[in-house]
Formats: C-alpha cells, sequence, structure tokens
C-alpha cells in the first residue's frame, strides 16, 4: 500500500482530517470559555456536575487534538483565557443565564458535537484519528443521555408536538 501502510500514527494526515482534528480543538476550547461562564451562572447542582463532566471532556479533546496537530506539524488554535470564578449572586436577575437556558445549550452543543464527531469518523482514512473521533462520540453519547435524563427530572425538556392518539389506518 506504499505511504499508507504500517503505523497509521506514521501516515500523513489528508487535508480533511487536519481541518478536523483542528476544528474540533478550536470548537473545544470555544466550550471551556463558554462552560465556565455557564458554570458561573448555573445554581442547579446536576447541572453543574454535568457542566464539569463537559469541560473536562473538552479539556481532554484540546489536549489530544492539540498534541496530534503539533505532531504533525500544524499550529493548533489559540487557547482563550480562563475565566475567573464569579458568585451567582453578583450576576444581575437580567444579564443571568437561568438552568433551563444553560441546559438546553448543553443539549444542542452535544447534539452538534455527536454529529461532528460521526463525520470525522467517516472521513478519516488514518485509522487512529477515526479511532480518537469513535472514543468522543461515545463519550458525547453518555452525556447526551445524562443531560436527556436530566431535562426530563427537572422538567426542562421543551419537547416537540407529540402525537398522542394516532390516526385511524385508511384501507384502500
Amino acid at each position: 500500500m506504499g505511504i499508507l501502510s504500517g503505523n497509521p500514527k506514521n501516515e500523513p494526515m489528508h487535508y480533511g482530517e487536519i481541518f478536523s482534528v483542528w476544528e474540533c480543538s478550536m470548537m473545544a476550547k470555544g466550550a471551556v470559555s463558554c462552560y465556565q461562564a455557564y458554570l458561573n451562572h448555573a445554581g442547579d447542582k446536576d447541572l453543574k456536575k454535568i457542566l464539569d463532566d463537559l469541560l473536562d471532556q473538552a479539556k481532554l479533546e484540546i489536549k489530544e487534538c492539540d498534541t496530534l496537530l503539533t505532531d504533525n506539524g500544524i499550529a493548533p488554535a489559540p487557547t482563550l483565557p480562563e475565566r475567573p470564578p464569579v458568585k451567582l449572586e453578583d450576576i444581575p436577575a437580567g444579564a443571568r443565564f437561568t438552568d433551563p437556558e444553560i441546559a438546553a445549550k448543553i443539549t444542542a452543543d452535544t447534539s452538534l458535537g455527536l454529529v461532528a464527531a460521526s463525520q470525522v469518523i467517516g472521513q478519516s482514512i488514518r485509522e487512529d484519528i477515526g479511532a480518537l473521533f469513535a472514543k468522543y462520540h461515545v463519550t458525547k453519547t453518555a452525556l447526551g443521555v445524562r443531560i436527556l435524563q436530566m431535562n426530563k427530572e427537572k422538567g426542562w425538556l421543551i419537547p416537540p408536538p407529540l402525537q398522542v392518539k394516532r390516526p385511524e389506518a385508511v384501507e384502500v
């Protein structure tokens, strides 16, 4: 097979893999900044625990993606400054994100992260990159289930229109 045989870590990354790994790192860096701010706004302890877990995952993705990029001679996106902790009481009511708003945002972020990870898995020709994003996909799936359960338990889930009564089948 030539250049694409042997240890995948010795194979070159193609441009799609480079961009996807770089984009994952950049998005994770934005997530860290955003989730740190959400932690300042969150009041619910279960929501704070999930935010902490999302932060840990984003920091892991940054570390692994930046290492992969650097090892392949590509400069990663710059890291944003850490957000200082703020007391919830110091945030004016009109400026504060509510717990249901934060939950809705992390739900959407996690869902989009699943789609992005699937796309990278599908485009990868290096097995190590595909496996890395498969790992991210599994983790995001587990986090998504926890977020869904929390949203249901807290009454924060706003479902789409539900079909309560099914129409009767019409024979033709």
